[in-house]
């Protein structure tokens, strides 16, 4: 036995690290859970078995009994062995339903699966540096979209839009917004949708995200809505814009700086950049704190840190923090920056910044 080993404090992160694997486990099957629909068809309804809860959501049986099994052990699904039933208990289908947006955690467990599936990529990367391209995360767009829907379009005109003074009556009398890293442009559909007079524009890198973007807006009948693919790093100051977004996008660029520069210029002298990003500060022994800072430094490492660095970027990473933030925007010419916090989105942190 080594001299000071603590047996104790050995079996009790053996027991933590068991725990975790287990968890880990629930996770895929949560992920699972949410894409079939599972949880949605449990939700309300009567204990029902594996036979019944196959056909009612149009699956092969053999699976959602091997899943209802993960469910069970794991105290998520309920099952009664007289009766050879599950039911899902309400308290927790108010957290894994769709219904339950923004709550719907099983959303959210998508990106477990998406960052597994590019492991390979990420151990290549860690032997020889260099980075894993968005092209590789093939339903990034999809959960990314879904993640969007909870943190910002479900809160955005009750909770977004009045974190800037006057804001509401600026989009409602009619201004030009820039959304930078607008994904699927679901939040800059629901701000057309509401503000008719106002002009929107979205851009993304991603050709395939803007065409789907432009396909939604379409199809909503937006005429004030427009997307294109554009380097944000290159905006065309010339155009001008009164309020320019950026949701959840400046940390995965690969020129940070560069971007938030070029926003500062597109910006018109008196509009406002309202910035979302991952609540960090900057500083590691305090980012313990945080209730997912070891999922947040995970889907860094695996996803915003690494598509930087796939194009010779900075590799800034999602937990870049409040500090070096408020940095960089004044950098960039922001000289005055607050920063706020939302009770339903303990993830994020929300930047209203001015240049003058």
């Amino acid at each position: 036995m080594t001299l000071g080993f603590d047996t104790r404090r050995a079996e009790r992160f053996a027991e933590k690290m068991t725990s975790a694997l287990n968890g880990a486990a629930l996770g895929l099957m949560t992920s699972v859970g949410h894409r079939t629909g599972l949880f949605d068809v449990m939700r309300g309804a009567p204990p029902a078995s594996s036979v019944q809860l196959a056909e009612r959501a149009g699956l092969a049986e053999r699976y959602v009994r091997e899943w209802l099994g993960a469910m069970t052990t794991a105290g998520v699904v309920e099952h009664d062995p007289a009766a050879g039933t599950f039911s899902l208990p309400a308290e927790h289908a108010a957290v894994l339903t769709r219904a339950a947006r923004p709550n719907n955690l099983a959303a959210t467990f998508q990106w477990i699966p998406l960052l597994g599936s590019v492991e390979e990529e990420i151990v290549n990367c860690f032997e020889r540096g260099g980075g894993v391209p968005y092209a590789s995360f093939g339903r990034f767009h999809a959960v990314m979209a879904e993640e969007s829907d909870q943190t910002v379009v479900a809160g955005l005109l009750e909770h977004i839009v009045p974190l800037v003074p006057g804001l509401a009556e600026h989009l409602a009398r009619g201004v030009d917004v820039l959304d930078v890293g607008c994904g699927s442009g679901r939040a800059l559909a629901r701000l057309a949708g509401a503000f008719p007079r106002s002009r929107f524009h979205g851009v993304d890198v991603s050709a395939c995200a803007v065409e789907h973007a432009s396909d939604e807006a379409r199809s909503l009948g937006l005429s004030n809505l427009r997307f294109g693919v554009c380097d944000a790093a290159a905006l065309d100051a010339a155009d001008g814009y009164d309020v320019i977004t950026a949701f959840d996008a400046i940390h995965d660029q690969a020129d940070p700086a560069a971007v938030l520069a070029s926003i500062a210029a597109a910006l018109r002298p008196d509009g406002v950049f309202l910035m979302q990003d991952i609540a960090g500060t900057s500083v590691l022994q305090e980012d313990v704190a945080h209730p997912l800072a070891t999922f947040l430094y995970t889907v860094s490492c695996l996803h915003c840190m690494t598509v930087s660095l796939s194009s010779g970027g900075a590799g800034l990473g999602a937990m870049w923090g409040e500090r070096t933030a408020r940095r960089m925007l004044a950098e960039a010419g922001f000289s005055r920056v607050d920063v706020q916090v939302l009770p339903h989105d303990p993830i994020n942190l929300y930047y209203v910044a001015r240049k003058a």
